[in-house]
């Protein structure tokens, strides 16, 4: 079973964490959707991994300091959480916002904490012929056209929902727009700085995204180092929700492809 607890990095930042399982430490990073959008994948590594599933300052009514006011803080305060609990060989792992948050680790990543990493749908760089759809411009049934493969199955009328519901979702925007609304969704930087890491970089894209399309996955992963694209057929931007299956198997395969500890024994 999962047991949550908080943990100090900074004298005025505590992570609220949930942690389960043995073995190589893995860590998952959710989206804007908050940290229920990566439950279900994190309970399946949990069979085989120590997974450690944060909930980004801000995000479900958590504390997040007036100075915490980008990607890359965030990025900053799980690496020193990492190294403040002396882990190594992570997998990282990041969903959409997550996996930016994810991609600035890694190029920040000079201890070599990290030996694989997993992009699902990431925002996070800037594609000329591919923009990100404009998340904040969408009313509910847009972001689910945009969202999913199937969106008739997926879309929740905020009318139906409870009002305590709606307040948290409206909550978790805010915070969102806080962080990565100016400039949009990116780090104008990140792209050209992808070319120093050469870690495993396994990039899932459901082919059904329309917030990313999957030909801005290409350019993402054909900036790293070492990176590949997996495409997730009948997915759109959270294919761990719509085809679990197809989604995990591509990442039990990388966990097992880059662990360091496997590869030194070989």
């Amino acid at each position: 079973m999962p047991t949550d607890h908080t943990a100090d990095v900074y004298a005025d930042l505590s992570l609220t964490l949930s942690e389960a399982g043995i073995g190589r430490p893995v860590l998952v990073l959710h989206g804007g959707g908050g940290r229920a959008t990566v439950a279900g994948l994190a309970e399946h590594l949990s069979r085989t991994s120590h997974t450690i599933t944060p909930v980004h300052p801000g995000w479900d009514g958590t504390h997040r300091p007036a100075w915490l006011t980008g990607i890359d803080d965030l990025a900053l305060a799980y690496l020193h959480y990492l190294h403040d609990r002396r882990l190594d060989d992570v997998l990282l792992i990041g969903s959409s916002l997550g996996g930016w948050t994810a991609a600035e680790m890694a190029a920040r990543d000079t201890a070599g904490i990290i030996t694989g990493l997993v992009l699902i749908d990431a925002v996070g760089v800037h594609v000329e012929s591919e923009p990100i759809t404009d998340f904040f411009a969408l009313d509910a049934r847009g972001v689910a056209e945009h969202s999913w493969h199937d969106p008739d199955r997926y879309y929740l009328d905020p009318a139906d929902g409870p009002a305590d519901e709606l307040a948290r979702r409206q909550a978790n925007m805010a915070t969102m727009r806080s962080l990565a609304g100016d400039p949009y969704m990116h780090d104008p930087k990140l792209l050209r700085r992808l070319g120093r890491v050469h870690l495993p970089a396994l990039l899932l894209w459901g082919e059904s995204d329309r917030i990313v399309s999957p030909a801005y996955g290409a350019a993402y992963a054909g900036a790293f180092g070492n990176g590949r694209l997996e495409l997730v057929p009948k997915a759109g931007h959270l294919p761990q929700i719509e085809q679990p299956h197809a989604t995990f198997d591509l990442i039990d395969d990388h966990l097992r492809q880059t662990s360091a500890r496997s590869i030194n024994t070989e």
